[in-house]
């Protein structure tokens, strides 16, 4: 049943992207969708942190940044290529994460929130201040994504990428989720003390699925520099990474296709909303309400939880 709803949903998502761009007027509306693309596969790494491991984090836009300014300074101030540059950086980012993760994942609730929110913080704070390397403020300029002579130009082309980025991150996701470290992670999560009787590694397991979810980040955060061309410091702003868990929340916890959902919502509400102007705040912030108390699991899973209701109603 699992495997079959999971092909299922693949399959779903993949002919969703497809034909998505049939209603694409402009490359304005593709550069929209490719940055909920992004944001999409930013979160099914976080929700894998979140919704599967129980573990908060309020910083995680700061190894966004890292990412997006790791391969910004390689390939600009020393000439290395887009791809290796982008490896790099995410392994720099996991080396970190796992530097980290070992101590501050001992914490627990508030405690954990507020020392991933510290960390974001301190990162967001070193790449305005370090001007000279990461040009401050004010930002820098990237180059384009370039490998072996080709180069991704244009947001059709970029739409294409990320979609199948996409897809990848869902599929990865789900077979993790479907794994002994998959069901280790749940077990975490649902208690950490009858985890550890039972003999699963908590430690471990929560600083591994920390470095997957802050790999997936400074991945997307490496293409985001690329695409856009210019950064500045305000990617890893502590605002971003809050941005982040709300579309997780938003779409569900502990669903992939949930945060797939939150994240691309979340990316076009504020264009949708610009047509209400002045009030743009006041309705988006009513929406996250009224979703937060009718649909406490999430946007999707309660979707999911009231269809299978009428359905076994109907019989």
């Amino acid at each position: 049943m699992w495997k079959t709803a999971r092909i299922g949903g693949l399959g779903a998502l993949a002919l969703i992207l497809v034909l998505a761009p049939l209603g694409f007027p402009n490359a304005y509306f593709y550069d929209i969708a490719v940055k909920a693309l992004f944001n999409a596969v930013v979160c099914i790494g976080l929700n894998l942190l979140i919704g599967y491991g129980g573990q908060i984090s309020l910083g995680h836009a700061g190894f966004f940044a890292l990412g997006a300014y790791g391969s910004a300074i390689l390939t600009v101030t020393y000439k290395l290529p887009a791809l290796p540059a982008m490896l790099l950086s995410a392994l720099g980012v996991g080396v970190l994460a796992y530097l980290i993760g070992r101590p501050i994942l001992r914490l627990k609730g508030h405690y954990l929130a507020m020392a991933t929110l510290g960390i974001g913080i301190i990162i967001h704070i070193v790449l305005k201040t370090e001007s000279g390397l990461t040009g401050g403020p004010d930002g820098m300029g990237v180059d384009p994504f370039s490998v072996m002579g080709f180069t991704m130009m244009g947001d059709r082309m970029w739409y294409w990428a990320a979609a199948a980025l996409l897809v990848l991150a869902v599929w990865l996701s789900l077979n993790l989720i479907d794994s002994p470290v998959g069901r280790a992670l749940r077990a975490v999560h649902g208690s950490e003390v009858g985890a550890e009787v039972v003999g699963v590694d908590t430690s471990s397991y929560k600083v591994m699925v920390f470095v997957v979810s802050a790999v997936f980040a400074s991945l997307i955060g490496s293409l985001f520099a690329h695409k856009d061309g210019f950064i500045t410091p305000d990617i890893g702003s502590f605002f971003r990474s809050v941005e982040f868990v709300v579309m997780v929340v938003l779409g569900g916890m502990a669903s992939t296709f949930g945060s797939v959902v939150g994240a691309i919502i979340l990316t076009l509400l504020p264009q949708v909303l610009t047509v209400v102007e002045d009030y743009e705040a006041m309705v988006f912030g009513g929406i996250m309400m009224g979703t937060m108390i009718f649909l406490p699991k999430g946007l999707l899973p309660s979707l999911v939880a009231g269809l299978r209701k009428r359905g076994g109603a109907a019989q």
